[in-house]
């Protein structure tokens, strides 16, 4: 198999990957053959699965957008993904020039993916880094020096925390981000749900560890709202992905009462 030239030579072609899948998913091009096939085999399972992941992506737009409109002046996004259409910065600048984000992710292939596409942006970056090891992931958007965490952050959890196990104590990173943001900062999270759905969410979840060993973890609204512990929730709290705030009918991609992701936004006061 050849490797294509976006694709750092570390990176193992054989072993699928969240953030390809997720590209695959949204008709991108920087995925391999075997995370096309973990799609496909998603979407045999379930077959409205590409209609969450375009929800999740309008719920990002969205997002970015409400926070902009909120005061907010730069983004820290965690667990970025490839970048697509519709990037953090491509909304956020949009709006304001000056609006800076700082995007972090685990894949080489995304945080290698996002510099080329960042060059020559001096208001956006892109750095490989854990969330699962909190401290080490704040010191490195430290080092870097775009975010100031003495001013208001946006910081972006979508589509990443049902990659952590409860092993992991994903509420307890996000308490550690709260303690690091100024107040006035916010948070927005998606995340995959075992709420309205919990034999699909079986099914998913068992194919994704036994075909492609990768833990990904549907769970219930009580437990993703209690991640947001320490935030105020703005309106409309936790809800279903095309239901927190849409734009329009054609905004919300999946039918309400289905859908497989919650999402919310708190603020730090």
């Amino acid at each position: 198999m050849d490797r294509p030239a976006w694709a750092p030579e570390s990176v193992d072609m054989q072993q699928a990957s969240p953030a390809r899948m997720y590209d695959a998913l949204l008709g991108g091009s920087h995925n391999f053959e075997i995370d096309r096939k973990a799609a496909e085999m998603g979407k045999q399972l379930v077959p409205d699965l590409p209609r969450l992941a375009l929800s999740n992506r309008a719920f990002l737009r969205r997002a970015v957008r409400f926070l902009v409109d909120s005061g907010i002046r730069q983004f820290l996004d965690i667990g970025s993904g490839i970048p697509t259409a519709g990037n953090v910065h491509e909304i956020a600048q949009r709006i304001d020039p000056e609006i800076t984000v700082l995007y972090a992710d685990i894949d080489p292939v995304a945080v290698a993916h996002a510099k080329a596409i960042l060059h020559g942006n001096e208001r956006a970056a892109a750095i490989e880094a854990d969330l699962r090891k909190p401290a080490e992931l704040l010191a490195k958007v430290r080092e870097n020096g775009l975010i100031d965490f003495e001013q208001p952050v946006g910081v972006l959890l979508v589509a990443v925390l049902h990659l952590l196990s409860d092993a992991d104590r994903p509420a307890d990173m996000v308490a550690e981000l709260h303690a690091a943001v100024a107040p006035g900062s916010y948070i927005a999270i998606s995340h995959l749900t075992s709420e309205l759905r919990p034999e699909d969410a079986d099914r998913l979840g068992a194919n994704a560890a036994s075909q492609n060993r990768i833990g990904i973890h549907f769970r219930p609204l009580d437990t993703i709202a209690a991640m947001f512990d320490g935030w105020d929730l703005v309106e409309p709290g936790v809800v279903e992905l095309p239901l927190w705030r849409p734009e329009s009918e054609r905004d919300r991609h999946e039918e309400p009462g289905r859908s497989l992701g919650l999402a919310g936004v708190g603020r730090k006061d």
